[in-house]
């Protein structure tokens, strides 16, 4: 009788996980959209200042050419 041969050879299954780059690229335009919008609201903001400021440099300049009107009728009454 032959003899029968049983080799057994042992098998390595490597499973390799690779993630898509899309969470990668979401971040990124997050990231840049977030900068864009708190640009935008630093600019606004400093924009509302300065219009506060030319008003009240406006409101004081009138105040002060009202005081001189003030004091000319009052030396010619």
């Amino acid at each position: 009788m032959d003899e029968d041969r049983i080799t057994q050879t042992p098998h390595t299954t490597v499973i390799e996980r690779r993630g898509s780059s899309s969470g990668l690229i979401i971040g990124i335009i997050a990231l840049v959209v977030i900068c864009v919008g708190a640009y935008f609201l630093f600019v606004g903001s400093n924009s509302e200042v300065a219009k506060n400021n030319a008003i009240t440099s406006a409101a004081k300049s009138v105040g002060s050419t009202a005081d001189k009107a003030g004091a000319a009728i009052d030396k010619n009454s």
